[in-house]
């Protein structure tokens, strides 16, 4: 009878360890990028939507004064990482609508605050600019 024993070496543990380790220091910054791109794109279509509301008021009422922002479901998604407001004091005509990030979101330094003014004219003020941004 042959008694033979089978097993992983220390040395091969330790490199399927560094292997494991190596992929994980790549992964991990990708999705945290990852996620600030995914939550800045639910941001910009909550604004989006705050933007079809304000001029739904707007045809109703004739002003945008008197205009409270709804509790939408996107704005509930991204409490934690995003607040939802005007930037400027509402006038009978002209309104300016931001999300400012918060939170883990605040390491989105490419676009940091996303705006939508009553024209439609999308800004950021983060170093990406309207086209990475929005």
């Amino acid at each position: 009878m042959k008694n033979t024993q089978r097993a992983f070496s220390l040395i091969e543990l330790m490199i399927v360890v560094a292997v494991i380790g190596i992929l994980a220091a790549i992964a991990y910054p990708n999705y945290q990028e990852y996620l600030l791109k995914s939550r800045r794109a639910v941001a910009t279509g909550c604004l989006l939507e705050l933007a079809q509301f304000m001029e739904r008021h707007y045809t109703t009422h004739m002003s945008y004064t008197d205009a409270v922002l709804p509790d939408t479901a996107c704005r509930t998604e991204l409490a934690g990482f995003y607040s939802f407001g005007y930037a400027e004091a509402l006038t009978a005509s002209t309104y300016l609508l931001q999300a400012v990030p918060q939170g883990a979101q605040t390491a989105d330094t490419v676009c940091a605050s996303l705006r939508i003014s009553h024209t439609g004219a999308r800004s950021a003020s983060g170093a990406g600019g309207v086209a990475v941004c929005w």
